[in-house]
């Protein structure tokens, strides 16, 4: 069977497999040759072995619909995504770069606040985000590095370069899908491993259970990490749980821990109390501790900023990174990048509009049908509006909230994001360009590392650009390919 490439050439999108004239791109010759050799029925066979290996390996994830929780099988393509590697180690060093500066901000707003007296960034700004923790003002993590894990989002233009869309700073979720996507990758093409130099990705727990013992109070060959989860019912509970076993580490829930009179954390054992050193945890700040943040919180641990604060224990995320994890803070990050590391930005941000600036606001407001709008502190693919698939009531709702309150939004230009070719269909035998971003994740304690890749996300719905899973998304194996 000879596939219609022509759909993919010639159009306004950079597509990852196939080039412009129609032909495929050099890292994935091979790939594209072998799609091009098997029949409809045998690409259907393909899908059905993701299908039953996603079944057998139980991997899910949950939708809130309605105040009621859906567990659904992870939804993913079976067609990878390719990116040469030498490619990938310039993406890495600006990935990183970009974490070192982020982390270098987070600690001088909460200590020094050079940058403010400088006047780099506004500091109403940052002061004013719902995201800055005053309980935090004053604390030093170990190394100084505050988000220990980040999750950043990018995105490659029609110009086929990589942008950065946002910095996930607060509990990134994702990385275990990026483990499992490969492992389901390796079933269904397993021709393909033989004939590709690909880059792992299956190091990534024992990496970050490295990392996780560098920030560690204590200094021990192995220091007690535990991961902390608000529980079942969470979304990214099969994450949390994943992560834990592959760490070696212990899964707990709030009331699994306490903190005693020398504000230190123990962890109940059916042997005793058992102190820790490190939390990972997967909780928001406002439920970690309801002594200092939500009082009605049942998920965290009373008196714990009390110990982090002690040094008795390491939080990673550190309370407070979220004040990095802001939209209308992201327009200040290349400038950030400059002011600490007096380096210039590795990888473009994109361009943004501060609907808080009456000059901004005003061309956001002229222009709304052809922005995508976003809020400044939702996730998920929550609350955003894509100005040109938007109808015209929602241009004038979204109007209506940036004038109401414009601190609480930004805008960017519609990006032509990239596409790649994707198995499509009620029957699963047809392959068309969709639409994807990538959250590759970066690790920072004593040292910085990035992922080989990271999660790429792809919009199942024809000429949607809004890729999140918890918004009908998908997922695909993204390699990372020596030449």
């Amino acid at each position: 069977m000879k596939m219609r490439w022509h759909q993919f050439a010639n159009t306004a999108f950079y597509d990852e497999l196939i080039t412009a004239k129609g032909s495929p791109r050099a890292v994935a010759r091979r790939l594209v040759n072998l799609l091009n050799r098997l029949t409809p029925s045998e690409l259907r066979s393909r899908r059905e072995a993701m299908e039953h290996a996603i079944q057998d390996m139980g991997i899910s994830f949950t939708v809130y619909d309605e105040g009621s929780n859906i567990d659904r099988a992870w939804p993913m393509d079976i067609i990878p995504r390719l990116i040469r590697a030498a490619e990938w180690r310039e993406v890495s060093q600006g990935l990183s770069q970009r974490t070192r500066a982020l982390n270098a901000f987070i600690d001088d707003v909460y200590c020094e606040q050079k940058i403010f007296a400088d006047g780099v960034v506004p500091a109403d700004i940052v002061l004013n985000s719902p995201n800055f923790q005053k309980a935090c003002v004053g604390a030093k993590p170990q190394h100084g590095v505050w988000a220990n894990i980040c999750g950043t989002d990018l995105v490659r233009d029609f110009d086929g370069k990589f942008y950065v869309l946002e910095d996930n700073l607060r509990v990134p979720s994702g990385v275990s899908y990026m483990i499992e996507n490969r492992e389901v990758t390796k079933r269904v093409w397993p021709e393909l491993f033989q004939k590709h130099d690909i880059q792992p990705v299956d190091d990534y727990p024992s990496r970050l259970y490295r990392m996780l013992a560098s920030i560690s109070p204590r200094q021990k060959k192995r220091p007690c990490v535990v991961v902390l989860t608000p529980g079942i019912y969470n979304s990214a509970y099969f994450e949390h749980a994943f992560l834990a076993r592959a760490m070696g580490a212990e899964l707990v829930e709030g009331s699994d821990l306490y903190v005693d009179q020398n504000d230190c954390v123990l962890m109940r054992t059916v042997g005793g109390p058992k102190k820790v050193d490190v939390i990972y945890r997967r909780i928001d700040d406002d439920f970690l501790d309801p002594e200092v943040f939500r009082p009605d919180s049942t998920l965290g641990v009373p008196g714990l900023m009390r110990a982090w604060r002690a040094n008795n224990v390491a939080i990673a995320n550190a309370p407070g990174s979220g004040v990095a994890d802001d939209k209308v803070v992201y327009v200040y990050v290349d400038k950030m990048i400059n002011y600490y590391l007096g380096e210039q930005p590795k990888v473009s941000s994109v361009k943004t509009y501060l609907c808080n600036d009456p000059e901004d606001r005003q061309f956001v407001l002229d222009n709304i049908a052809s922005l995508v709008v976003k809020p400044a502190n939702e996730s998920g693919g929550y609350g955003l509006m894509v100005g040109p698939q938007a109808s015209v009531q929602q241009h004038r709702k979204f109007a209506k909230l940036i004038a109401n309150n414009p601190r609480n939004y930004i805008a960017q230009p519609t990006l032509a994001l990239s596409t790649a070719p994707t198995l499509c269909g009620e029957n699963g035998d047809t392959i068309e360009p969709r639409h994807l971003d990538l959250r590759p994740f970066i690790l920072q304690g004593k040292e910085t590392w990035v992922t080989h890749g990271g999660l790429t996300r792809v919009a199942l719905r024809q000429g949607s650009l809004v890729v999140n899973s918890s918004q009908g998304g998908g997922s695909k194996d993204t390699w990372i390919v020596e030449d």
